[in-house]
């Protein structure tokens, strides 16, 4: 009963966790959308955005237009609220293949004193609006040095010769193509063609095919307007005035107790544009090429490094074992007087770590943590998590990383049950802090982090709703999973020795240098195989950059996961060498240290690439998510550098008989 019961929490948690606001399992743009002639098109907004701040704002906080059914948000998922995204309607409208010109949106009440301070603040910051049509966020084009540059959204306003003025004329250029198929159904043996494909006018009896938005361009302009004409308009209806859209000149000045007008215009162009190639001009940004290029290189130079340090190692301890191997029984008796290395350390080299229970827990984290990301990147390589599918990748972390609690109570629980000789006294306490270790301190970091999006009235914030959903998700799945997969762990043999611990621990020889230094040091190969593309991940979560190439990134994983096992190899082969037994969490930190030239890249890309940040909130925000992802790195890497240690180390002296 009480399993049944768990069973149907389990099922209601993550039912309201990825269902949240009716979105489900819907991926946003993974099917095409045909419309007929005079078929409404829904303009939407979502928060403006900044990359001098980094913090996020609802679209209707400042004095825009207001859609005359009022505002209602859009259906989000999890990964969308996470990452701040607050899509909401707009009052543009704007129909399929119907150009029109001069539309008159509303007027805004006369500006007081705190939204003329409000719109030059933002404008100060440099926000950007972001239009989304058909899941299309738009492009705005810009000529510099005679390069065409490719931004989404468009600026609030801007400042000349002291001034500030707002951009309130949009000239949108709607990219359609024709759907050239008129029964799809037909050709493919079902009935349903006339559902599937909306034709002209919607009659469903023309042959005439509906059409695809396949892209969505957008031109910024601050046209002046007189307040006194366009008092009694209605929204929609025909300005009495042609406006023309010249964005290289400004004239709607903010000032208080004015209003503002908007206005916009829309043309429809028919591109020769497949529907599943309407996103390449988002991932063709600039610098792709030397993307592409950058990684091929670190591909090819992190392998070759990669596989001289494994040719080496591998004939040292091969030509070491097949030394002793190939010498008869007196001359092995011998010789095991005359021992020396690692070999001396036989009754120590398996003797508990310092602090067991703390270390079996950050290596089951690490392995929850390693999971999630081979499974998440492996999943959006395949397509399932395309920049079309918003929030998706978010939400397929949180999914996998919850759902993998079993595998990291399993391995923690029977690490812990190996340290004690076949004991499992204790499973309970370390599952328990398996659970709450990384969550904890990542629920720490979030909480303090959106204390500050709450004091600045920021849509990052998360709501307090969602806060109850994350914890219903940590205790109500990922804590009973991870004791799932603690008692099957206890349940597990555990891993037997190959050699017997003494009771008296052997003293530990002079080092000629610390060998932390050496320890630390050691994680400059594995941040080799990251940097180019740290760079690239950089940009996309503060540059507001598309990040598509997930295919390399699993590649460039797989590499990491490789390196951090050779470099955690070498190290440990080397301390095992000087008659260092303490072997365990060097091995851990050997690989483990790759984070802290991660969390130095962060502070270096914050001061040489993010000139422009301001602001205390801002820095703060951006050193507390630096400071958790490099946290996640160490325990994913350090787990995957001691497994192999151990592995090792174990074969090791399982290969040998030594008294």
């Amino acid at each position: 009963m009480e399993s049944m019961l768990m069973f149907k929490i389990w099922v209601l948690i993550v039912f309201v966790a990825f269902v949240h606001k009716g979105q489900g399992f819907y991926l946003p743009g993974s099917y095409p959308h045909n419309y007929g002639v005079g078929d409404f098109l829904n303009v939407k907004v979502n928060s403006l955005t900044s990359i001098e701040t980094e913090i996020p704002f609802s679209y209707y906080s400042l004095p825009f237009c207001r859609p005359k059914e009022g505002i209602k948000d859009s259906a989000e998922n999890l990964g969308e609220l996470l990452m701040g995204d607050r899509i909401e309607n707009s009052p543009y409208r704007l129909k399929m293949y119907n150009n029109e010109s001069d539309i008159f949106v509303c007027q805004s009440d006369p500006l007081s004193a705190g939204n003329v301070k409000l719109l030059k603040k933002r404008i100060d910051e440099m926000y950007q609006v972001n239009v989304i049509l058909d899941n299309l966020p738009a492009i705005r084009y810009t000529e510099k040095d005679g390069f065409m540059m490719r931004w989404t959204g468009y600026p609030i306003g801007a400042k000349v010769q002291g001034g500030y003025f707002v951009f309130n004329h949009l000239k949108f250029t709607v990219l359609v193509h024709k759907y050239e198929e008129t029964n799809v159904a037909r050709v493919m043996g079902t009935g349903d063609a006339a559902d599937m494909i909306p034709t002209v006018g919607n009659s469903g009896t023309s042959d005439v095919p509906g059409y695809m938005v396949v892209g969505f361009e957008v031109v910024a302009c601050s046209v002046a307007n007189n307040a006194d004409p366009v008092k009694k308009l209605k929204m929609y209806d025909k300005h009495p005035t042609s406006i023309k859209c010249d964005p290289s000149t400004v004239s709607m000045a903010i000032k208080e107790n004015e209003p503002l007008a908007f206005t916009y215009e829309v043309s429809f162009v028919e591109r020769d544009i497949k529907w599943p190639s309407r996103w390449d001009a988002y991932l063709k940004m600039e610098g792709a090429k030397v993307h592409w290029f950058s990684i091929l290189n670190s591909l090819m130079v992190i392998t070759f490094l990669a596989g001289i340090v494994l040719v080496i190692f591998l004939r040292t301890v091969r030509r070491d074992l097949t030394r002793y191997e190939e010498l008869d029984k007196e001359a092995q008796n011998q010789m095991n007087e005359e021992l020396s290395g690692w070999k001396l350390i036989v009754g120590d080299v398996f003797r508990a770590p310092s602090n067991p229970s703390f270390f079996c827990v950050m290596v089951g984290d690490g392995v929850q943590i390693i999971g999630m990301a081979i499974v998440t990147i492996m999943f959006a390589a395949l397509g399932f998590m395309s920049p079309a599918s918003r929030g998706t990748l978010i939400t397929g972390m949180l999914f996998f990383y919850t759902n993998l609690g079993i595998a990291a109570g399993y391995v923690a629980v029977r690490l812990w049950k190996t340290i004690s000789f076949g004991d499992a006294k204790g499973w309970t306490s370390v599952s328990w802090k398996v659970s709450c270790f990384f969550p904890g301190i990542a629920f720490i970091i979030l909480t303090t982090l959106n204390f500050l999006l709450w004091g600045s009235h920021s849509t990052g914030a998360i709501p307090f709703s969602l806060f109850i959903i994350l914890i219903l998700l940590w205790f109500c799945i990922s804590v009973p999973l991870t004791l799932i997969g603690g008692y099957y762990g206890a349940k597990a043999p555990h891993i037997e020795y190959p050699v017997r611990t003494n009771q008296i621990p052997r003293e530990i020889p002079p080092q000629k240098y610390p060998s932390w230094l050496l320890v630390l040091g050691a994680g400059t190969l594995p941040f080799g195989t990251l940097f180019i593309e740290l760079f690239f991940i950089f940009s996309s979560i503060w540059m507001g950059r598309v990040y598509y190439v997930f295919g390399f990134l699993f590649i460039v994983l797989i590499l990491l996961v490789v390196v951090c096992a050779e470099v955690s190899l070498v190290l440990t082969y080397m301390h095992l060498c000087v008659e260092d037994w303490q072997w365990w969490w060097k091995s851990f930190f050997s690989s483990g240290s790759v984070a802290i030239y991660i969390f130095l890249y962060s502070i270096n890309y914050l001061i040489f690439d993010l000139r422009s940040l301001n602001g205390p909130v801002s820095a703060t925000l951006y050193l507390g998510y630096s400071l958790l992802m490099a946290l996640a790195i160490m325990l994913a890497t350090g787990t995957v550098g001691f497994l192999s240690s151990f592995w090792f180390v174990h074969y090791l002296f399982s290969s040998v008989k030594l008294d």
